[in-house]
């Protein structure tokens, strides 16, 4: 199978430009950040009824908006497909890209984008009808598999047919809840996505106990915020707000407890939270607040993982390689100084 991502390519690389650099001026100008988002993805970025959205992603982009303007509501949360989320970001129509998305070579150098961070460690899953009477990815071949299009998921389900010499049959379709929606009504017999994913799509299913995610990882999927590649200001801002999150756990910095720790005597905590002579936003073009700001917002990192998907919300995903390297986790932001 070709890659789904040639086709995507193209299409940016001819909306690359239309948007220049300055994206923090006309953030400042339109005194709102534009947010590409999913399609509704529990747990990451997804609408109640009344429109309000919430999840990891989503907080990532109310921590963007908090350190730039200050306000973490001044979002507008732009609904992508997986096909058309790159040439959103390329062509200006949102500015930054939250989306569950995984950080390829391809997408890095191809796309006209960067991504500024990883801000959940995942791979991709399978589930299955727990009648379909398989335990292992190992036991589908010549099986039907329900996916979305213009994803790494198309690729790496392909990979791992091809490396066990096994046959199958793929559907795809752009909008997620299709997809949702295509294997319910069994016209697949497989649904695979990102780990965290298919746990998140298992809860819009009739009868979700029904279904079982099969024991195999088949890939590295390290998702993560990305930005335009024209504008390197606007991308160290997007990459420092994200590490900002990471190091404010390290340091026991909760969004209950700035003020408190603007007296710390720890030096690590001062610099971060830009108390006393410590300004680090403005060679970012930010207030020496920036990350207190965001802090304050959303919480860091552990806050947003435990209130979006940890053990105790629908997901229930444990922290894993999303820990903190001081717990034997991959969560590791350079040092601010």
């Amino acid at each position: 199978m070709k890659s789904t991502l040639l086709p995507i390519a193209a299409a940016v690389t001819l909306a690359a430009g239309a948007a220049g650099a300055a994206t923090l001026d006309d953030v400042k100008a339109n005194g709102q950040l534009k947010c590409g988002v999913s399609q509704g993805l529990p747990g990451f970025s997804t609408p109640d009824d009344n429109g309000n959205w919430t999840g990891l992603d989503v907080d990532y982009c109310k921590a963007l908006a908090a350190a730039v303007l200050g306000d973490a509501d001044a979002v507008e949360y732009v609904s992508l497909s997986a096909k058309d989320r790159f040439t959103a970001l390329s062509s200006g129509e949102i500015d930054v890209l939250s989306r569950n998305t995984t950080w390829t070579i391809t997408r890095d150098t191809d796309l006209g984008i960067s991504f500024t961070g990883v801000s959940y460690y995942d791979g991709q899953g399978m589930m299955v009808p727990r009648d379909l009477g398989v335990t292992s990815a190992l036991e589908l071949d010549g099986a039907t598999i329900c996916t979305n299009t213009g994803t790494t998921t198309e690729l790496n389900i392909t990979d791992y047919f091809k490396q066990h010499d096994m046959e199958f049959e793929l559907v795809a379709l752009e909008n997620s809840d299709e997809v949702v929606a295509a294997y319910g009504a069994g016209r697949c017999d497989v649904f695979t996505t990102d780990r965290s994913g298919v746990a998140a799509e298992r809860l819009k299913l009739a009868d979700s106990d029904a279904h079982m995610v099969l024991p195999e990882t088949i890939s590295k999927e390290p998702l993560g915020p990305s930005v335009r590649a024209d504008d390197e200001q606007w991308e160290k801002i997007s990459r420092w707000v994200l590490n900002a999150l990471v190091e404010a756990e390290e340091l026991g910095i909760t969004s209950e407890n700035t003020e408190e720790m603007m007296s710390s005597e720890n030096p690590s905590v001062q610099r971060l939270l830009g108390a006393g002579e410590n300004d680090y936003g403005s060679p970012m073009g930010l207030d020496a607040s920036w990350a207190k700001n965001a802090i304050e917002a959303v919480g860091n990192y552990g806050e947003i993982y435990e209130r979006n998907v940890g053990p105790d919300t629908p997901l229930g995903l444990d922290r894993g390689v999303n820990s903190l390297w001081t717990d034997g986790g991959l969560m590791y932001a350079p040092p601010i100084r």
